[in-house]
């Protein structure tokens, strides 16, 4: 090798006293630092791939995802859900017609099935999985591990207290690995010391706390997915089977299916309620009861059973919920031969608390007019448990139960509009191909009838008659099969959240070692691994009662120089 090439290699070597040189020297080794055909050097899809697991992964990440997860809900609560009434979808739909198209974009009239919110709903699983496995490992090496040898100056911890004693050395540790073990402290025995830690379900709770909540996601979610919920109404005498084509509305999870449907039936024996007779709360419910008789199974035992207001019926893991009640005024209706075409009790809906009601009657099949042709009948209906008299006021009840109940109808013929396809409201009437009936001088056909009373169609086309009174109940038969486990999930997070808000980690170690005059010398101090204000207590307790097994030696006596004696 040549002079000049040993030369040029020393100076390379030489540190570079440029700075700009060396930032660029020290720029060069890094992964992410440019290479040398000026294109950029990745961390590579692996290296990607962690870094996006690590942060969703942290504790950041998964509160950021379960507040997401809350905003998304408000949505489902402010706008109308297709699980819940379509007739709502419907009308809000008309009614911000603007809004529609982009509502539906965005699965806002499903939100909790849409892709967005399934999307956090799963982020926010997996992150808590993700935060879960190591901290447990973390724990299990907690568990396993013994507490730390004491520091060399005990004195300097927060809390510390020392005193003399005759007790030797062993005496005193062995005394203190007995106290210390007996009040629920793992020690472990050192060269001159006891150590030992206390509170290690602190993280326990932490853990407990994280693993609720994930099962509290999976049980939300499977009862999301196999949840049914459906209403009936009930009249009174009348029966429900647990099938699809009994309910009056029904709604279910997306995994559900019709044999799922535990097979069970009722009948409504008898239904009471009562009601303040007088005072300023006339009119309040006191008690609504259901008496049903039900069996499980195609062939199962009728029991007697009585279902209230927040006291359901459970049958094999379904419950029967008692939601609302009414009235059904029976009513006959006959054609211009006066034959009965129709006879039946009729449910008319609440529409206040004095339960003013109204309804429709319909009369689809067997009615002729007197002409022969067939045609359909319907009526509006109102109804009054308890009607303030005539003249004295309008159809409004004065009183929920049927003290004076009555009855008041227009009347309509031609097509109810049954036949075309479209699925109607019983409780309303659909007048659009329909006649109101006349009186002979013009006027609409209108009046109000008492139980026992008839009212006369014109020109002899029939008549009606106000028959009764039928009550009935409306009935929400659910089925959660996660609501238990999510019960379960919600108490141990609440139990695990205490742990790790009151449970406090701390260490105590006690020293002892002999003095230069032959006397123990005992140093006691603690550490809270967290904050905690009741170290101090604890360490005076555990010295207090330490010291009844080691007292405090007494104070060693001066010797007075001879020459001095008296």
């Amino acid at each position: 090798m040549s002079t000049t090439d040993n030369a040029s290699t020393e100076a390379s070597h030489e540190p570079s006293h440029d700075p700009e040189a060396a930032l660029a020297a020290a720029g060069s080794q890094l992964s992410t630092a440019p290479a040398e055909d000026g294109g950029p050097v990745g961390i590579g899809v692996l290296g990607w791939a962690r870094w996006i697991w690590r942060q969703l992964t942290s504790m950041r990440v998964a509160l950021i995802l379960l507040f997401l997860l809350s905003l998304g809900a408000i949505p489902g609560s402010l706008i109308p859900q297709n699980s819940v009434d379509l007739m709502k979808v419907a009308e809000w739909k008309r009614t911000h017609a603007s809004w529609a198209t982009a509502a539906e974009k965005l699965q806002l009239f499903d939100v909790y099935t849409s892709f967005w919110f399934s999307a956090i709903y799963i982020l926010l699983f997996v992150s808590l999985i993700g935060c879960i496995l190591p901290r447990s490992w973390q724990f299990v090496g907690q568990l396993r591990g013994r507490p730390p040898a004491a520091p060399r100056r005990l004195d300097r911890l927060p809390a510390h207290t020392t005193w003399r004693t005759e007790k030797s050395p062993e005496e005193v540790l062995a005394h203190a690995k007995t106290l210390l073990g007996g009040r629920r402290f793992r020690t472990e025995t050192g060269t001159g010391h006891v150590a030992a830690e206390k509170g290690y379900l602190r993280e326990a709770g932490n853990l407990v706390f994280h693993v609720a909540l994930i099962v509290m996601l999976v049980a939300f979610a499977w009862g999301k997915l196999f949840m049914s919920e459906g209403g009936k109404l009930v009249l009174r005498g009348g029966g429900f089977s647990n099938t699809l084509t009994q309910y009056d509305d029904f709604k279910s999870g997306s995994m559900f299916d019709a044999d799922d449907l535990p097979p069970f039936s009722f009948t409504l024996d008898k239904f009471d309620a009562t009601f303040e007779p007088s005072g300023p709360q006339k009119g309040t419910p006191r008690d609504f009861k259901a008496y049903v008789t039900y069996s499980e199974g195609a062939h199962g035992t009728p029991r007697k059973a009585e279902i209230e207001v927040n006291k359901p019926l459970e049958i094999d893991g379904s419950k029967v919920y008692l939601l609302g009640h009414g009235y059904a005024p029976i009513v006959s209706v006959t054609d211009p031969t006066g034959k009965v075409v129709y006879k039946d009790a009729v449910p008319v809906l609440p529409q206040d608390a004095n339960l003013t009601s109204a309804g429709a009657i319909k009369v689809t099949d067997g009615y002729k007019n007197k002409n022969g042709e067939k045609e359909q009948l319907g009526f509006n209906v109102q109804f009054v448990p308890t009607f303030a008299g005539k003249g004295k006021g309008t159809m409004l009840s004065q009183f929920p139960d049927a003290n004076f109940p009555v009855m008041a109808l227009n009347a309509y013929h031609g097509s109810l509009g049954v036949d075309s396809g479209l699925p109607q409201n019983v409780y309303q009437l659909d007048t659009s191909k329909m006649q109101q009936f006349k009186k002979e001088n013009g006027d609409p056909l209108a009046e109000m009838l008492l139980p026992g009373e008839s009212m006369e169609l014109p020109d002899g086309a029939g008549s009606i008659t106000f028959e009764g009174i039928e009550r009935w109940a409306t009935f929400s038969v659910t089925h959660q099969p996660g609501s238990g486990l999510a019960l379960a999930g919600a108490i141990a997070a609440i139990a695990g959240l205490s742990g790790s808000l009151f449970i406090q980690r701390r260490r105590i170690w006690v020293r002892a070692v002999p003095g230069a005059d032959g006397v123990t010398v005992v140093e006691m101090a603690g550490l809270g691994r967290s904050e905690s204000a009741r170290l101090p207590q604890e360490l005076a307790d555990l010295a207090a009662t330490l010291h009844q097994q080691a007292p405090t030696a007494p104070a060693p006596v001066e010797e007075t120089p001879e020459g001095e004696r008296g």
